[in-house]
């Protein structure tokens, strides 16, 4: 109950990241220790010496010892009545202060000269950012094809982090525009750790060598099973067949050929230019005013065993049935009017969104819709 009324009134906290970086900032702050020592201790015991040595009370002994020690003035109480003693101890207080301030210095100089404090810091930010997204997807890999899929999902408002082992990868992500990435071996647990990868919706590995490829799957897979977690949505990268077979034997969902993509849309543009012209218009942009989409035929539908042309769907949701995907996977391109639908068959829709939402409706119906009805 106690936990539902935080939610409710969101005091869930800062989401914690799977790493915690505390130990490598403490490893970097631990030389500042002794400085911070020595400059309370000096404060106290010279604090504690005018207080004995003159007529101070406590309060105004702390403030001379302040001002002596950290030698940032003189003069505000009562150094015209010192006697011989009370200067000496002044003199004292201000060349160990000026010691111990010039060791503060020194330290801080020579930690920030070894320039790794500045970058843990970054990182365990970048983190603690990283922790707080979901269903997002792990791009492995820096390259041209990093950099062309980062913008799409820029685009298309999808989260992801981007993993990648090289020493400028902050340059690059300042470059590129990425969000949100990690620097290491994407393989690697601690990259899966600092990229949130137990909150992930899937991994996107895009080496140009196969074995990079190879190796982060496998991983994905083995940290997959040990948190018991539904399966990731892989998608790998290959430039040969015999590539390809091998990422999906290991568990890729789907793998990318550069070559064979690039094979095919070429084929489109030379043999059929007009389709080719209306996919790049309207499947491949955003903001376009039609929609394609794939629309499953249930077994209830009142369309199954009826032929294209007697559903009228063209007629009420001025739509386009561009394709049929058979249930066994035949898929009949540009169909006829005397196309028969199946059962759970697929159909391949282009038209305006509100056109393609309401063929989905019509569809999902199990008795014929009235609108259809006088058709």
């Amino acid at each position: 109950m106690l936990n539902n009324f935080k939610k409710f009134l969101h005091w869930e906290g800062v989401q914690k990241p799977d790493i915690d970086l505390s130990g490598a900032l403490y490893e970097q702050l631990k030389p500042f220790r002794t400085p911070f020592i020595l400059l309370f201790l000096g404060l106290l015991l010279s604090t504690l010496g005018y207080v004995v040595i003159t007529d101070y009370t406590l309060i105004e002994a702390f403030f001379q010892a302040s001002y002596t020690f950290t030698t940032t003035g003189f003069g505000a109480l009562k150094e015209n009545e010192f006697d011989a003693l009370d200067i000496i101890y002044t003199a004292i207080v201000m060349l160990a202060g000026s010691a111990v301030l010039s060791f503060f210095v020194i330290s801080i100089i020579d930690v920030l000269n070894r320039g790794k404090l500045i970058s843990i810091i970054k990182e365990r930010n970048m983190i603690y950012k990283i922790a707080r997204l979901k269903n997002h997807f792990i791009i492995c890999y820096h390259n041209e094809y990093t950099i062309q899929l980062s913008q799409q999902f820029r685009e298309a408002h999808i989260p992801f982090v981007v993993v990648d082992n090289n020493n400028v990868l902050e340059d690059i992500a300042a470059k590129y525009h990425y969000p949100f990435y990690v620097n290491e071996n994407p393989h690697t647990e601690i990259a899966m750790l600092k990229s949130h990868l137990s909150s992930a919706r899937g991994v996107i590995t895009l080496s140009n060598n196969i074995a990079d490829n190879i190796a982060q799957i496998a991983s994905v897979r083995l940290y997959e099973r040990e948190l018991g977690r539904k399966p990731y949505f892989i998608i790998g990268n290959a430039n040969t067949n015999e590539d390809e077979e091998k990422l999906k034997k290991l568990g890729a969902d789907y793998v990318v050929s550069p070559s064979r993509l690039f094979a095919q849309r070429v084929n489109a543009m030379a043999t059929r230019p007009d389709m080719e012209n209306l996919l790049e218009r309207f499947a491949y942009q955003k903001n376009t005013p039609l929609d394609l989409e794939e629309i499953v035929v249930p077994r209830y539908s009142w369309l199954i065993l009826k032929k294209l042309k007697e559903t009228h769907l063209q007629e009420i949701t001025q739509t386009f049935i561009v394709g049929i995907t058979q249930k066994e996977g035949k898929f009949i391109s540009m169909p006829d009017g005397d196309t028969l639908i199946t059962n759970e068959c697929k159909l391949l829709v282009i038209g305006t969104s509100n056109g393609v939402r309401l063929t989905k409706q019509l569809i999902a119906k199990k008795d014929k819709p009235e609108e259809l009805k006088y058709v």
